[in-house]
């Protein structure tokens, strides 16, 4: 299915570029990345009003920690001539998210309509070795990460 946005288009558009290129690399596909004061958890509960997100909506995440792993990883080529999704293990209701940076969103009891939507499968990352040192944003409050 094709995006119906233009940021996700041009993501698309590049990774077919690459793909015809011929050229030898990985794209990797990073879901909500956050952490270490960046002000995206902060920003994500005006974000979220702004789309429409329904709270109960879970999304992927992943911390800058693990992005700096998955690129590492990346710089092995044990990923070369993938396209691989790097998240974390658990993914987390936006209702959640903003929660943990103390805003609250409505409730809602409309049923989700694509439950799958902002939800990534990091099974090839795990497969090829990936391993999050940050696995939920739980762990990440917890220790003090975010």
């Amino acid at each position: 299915m094709a995006p119906q946005h233009a940021y996700p288009a041009s993501k698309a558009a590049a990774e077919n570029a690459w793909r015809a290129s011929g050229l030898n690399g990985v794209v990797l596909r990073l879901p909500f990345v956050y952490g270490d004061g960046d002000g995206h958890l902060e920003a994500l509960p005006r974000q979220a009003l702004a789309h429409g997100f329904h709270p109960a909506m879970r999304m992927s995440t992943i911390h800058h920690r693990d992005v700096a792993t998955a690129m590492q990883l990346a710089l092995t080529g044990t990923l070369d001539g993938r396209i691989v999704n790097i998240c974390d293990d658990a993914a987390t209701s936006v209702y959640e998210l903003a929660q943990l940076v103390g805003q609250t969103l409505p409730a809602s009891a409309e049923p989700l309509l694509n439950p799958w939507y902002l939800q990534c499968d990091n099974s090839l990352a795990r497969s090829l070795g990936f391993q999050p040192t940050v696995r939920t944003v739980q762990q990440a409050l917890q220790e003090s990460l975010l």
